[in-house]
């Protein structure tokens, strides 16, 4: 009835959680190999080289990746310690119930020991009525099989509070662990912090000047507007790569129904010809034989195989997701709440009109999906800092710029209203808030006309 030994339960939990953040994680790393050979592919490409805000870049990156643990170690501990209190509930019932089977069985055990043999012995010398007496046999035959299903519930009951304390102990050594990690988060972030500050002093200058340039503000937006068109590639072949897959699934299924078919018919001619010749033994016509036209159709599979176009997640649903996003014009609210800085359209300095907003929020502020969709980018991008991307389906998606952390990974659906980053000023912006774009087909327009202030 003890616990296990402390170091076994501990190595169980470490290694059970550790198991489960990196099936997680490999789930994600193709996606995200791809996306960072595409970002790697822009960047090679690029013309413009020594640009300040590259040099904040790292320290922005691990900035984000410290608040990103941050968010989920909370939740983790949260959803830890909701565990933890349903535990020690369980075993407090566990326990009452313990004690009032072990109070129940000792009391029928004393009765038992008292009374000894003496009850059955009595009746078998009685001389009293047979049918009596077997009445009164069958009665103590189910009051033993009563106390040996008390036993077994009560044995069953200890191994359940030996179970729920290992879990428990598991528990406890997860909050450890997620203490630990929130602990090193947290001195990675002020580390980081302490660092862009520095970097941000050095580079005041040239970061204000870069910013009035004509040329680096239009190379930011043909960096943006190339990445949103490789993205758009990326997911066309995706959709075909999967639409590719189903149809072979498909045809497998087909096939496997196919030869089914054709063992089953072989069985029934085999059969069929082993009654034929025993017909033929005994002078009687001879059973028709299974015709190939009998067997289904091969054109089209039989219902059992239909089961394996079931085979793919369906796209998550959520209050809006789950219609065209087209028809969410003029539903959708801005991403954060702000003061309306930029709109879209206005100049910027001598340089191109703006293809966004950008809306003045406090640093840390959070930013929401305005729809449900898919994360196809969730990275630094010179000019934008770190920066999110969301496809919505049918060529539209949402851009999310400036961000102080990135709370998303490439590959996370999510939902209408979903907290995705949290507003700042990185990529060597001067103010703190969120650049946001909407795009289809690649083309920017105006969030105005699609949102609504109501």
């Amino acid at each position: 009835m003890g616990l296990l030994p402390a170091g076994t339960v501990q190595a169980q939990a470490i290694t059970e959680r550790t198991r489960q953040k990196q099936a997680a994680e490999k789930e994600q790393a193709d996606l995200r190999q791809r996306l960072s050979a595409l970002k790697r592919d822009i960047d090679q490409t690029e013309a413009a080289k020594g640009n300040a805000a590259d040099a904040l870049a790292a320290s922005e990156q691990a900035i984000s990746r410290a608040n990103r643990s941050l968010r989920d170690l909370a939740l983790e501990q949260q959803q830890t310690e909701s565990r933890l209190a349903q535990l020690v509930r369980q075993l407090n019932q566990l326990s009452a119930q313990v004690n009032a089977q072990q109070a129940q069985l000792s009391r029928l055990l004393r009765e038992q020991y008292v009374a000894g043999n003496e009850d059955r012995i009595k009746l078998l010398l009685s001389g009293d009525n047979p049918n009596r007496i077997n009445r009164e046999l069958q009665y103590l035959g189910y009051v033993s099989q009563a106390q040996a299903k008390l036993i077994d519930t009560l044995r069953a009951n200890l191994q359940a509070i030996r179970s729920n304390k290992a879990e428990t102990q598991n528990a406890k050594f997860e909050l450890e662990e997620i203490a630990q990690e929130e602990n090193e988060q947290k001195q990675t972030l002020e580390k980081e912090k302490a660092k862009r500050a520095t970097l941000l002093s050095q580079l005041s200058t040239r970061l204000s000047a870069q910013r009035k340039e004509v040329g680096h503000i239009e190379q930011d937006q043909q960096r943006l507007s190339s990445l949103v068109d490789r993205l758009a590639q990326l997911i066309e072949q995706q959709k075909k790569a999967e639409a590719e897959a189903r149809e072979k699934r498909r045809q497998e299924q087909l096939a496997k129904a196919r030869a089914e078919r054709e063992k089953r018919l072989a069985e029934q001619r085999a059969r069929a010809a082993e009654r034929a010749a025993q017909a033929a033994k005994a002078g009687k016509p001879a059973p028709r034989m299974p015709d190939p036209s009998d067997a289904i159709d091969d054109d089209e599979p039989p219902q059992s195989a239909s089961l394996g176009r079931n085979d793919t997640v369906p796209e998550p649903q959520s209050e809006n997701f789950g219609k065209p996003f087209a028809s969410q014009r003029g539903q959708l609210r801005l991403p954060v709440r702000g003061d309306l800085a930029a709109r879209f359209g206005s100049r910027r300095g001598d340089g191109p009109s703006s293809r966004g907003l950008f809306i003045r929020a406090a640093e840390g502020a959070e930013v929401r999906a305005v729809a449900g969709g898919r994360v196809v980018f969730a990275d630094w991008l010179r000019g934008f800092g770190n920066l999110v991307i969301v496809d919505h389906g049918n060529q539209y998606m949402t851009i999310y710029g400036n961000n102080q952390a990135i709370l998303k990974r490439a590959g996370d659906v999510v939902k209408g209203g979903e907290t995705i980053a949290t507003a700042g000023n990185s990529g060597g912006n001067e103010q703190s808030g969120l650049y946001f774009e909407m795009r289809h087909q690649g083309r920017a327009f105006d969030p105005l006309t699609w949102v609504t202030t109501r």
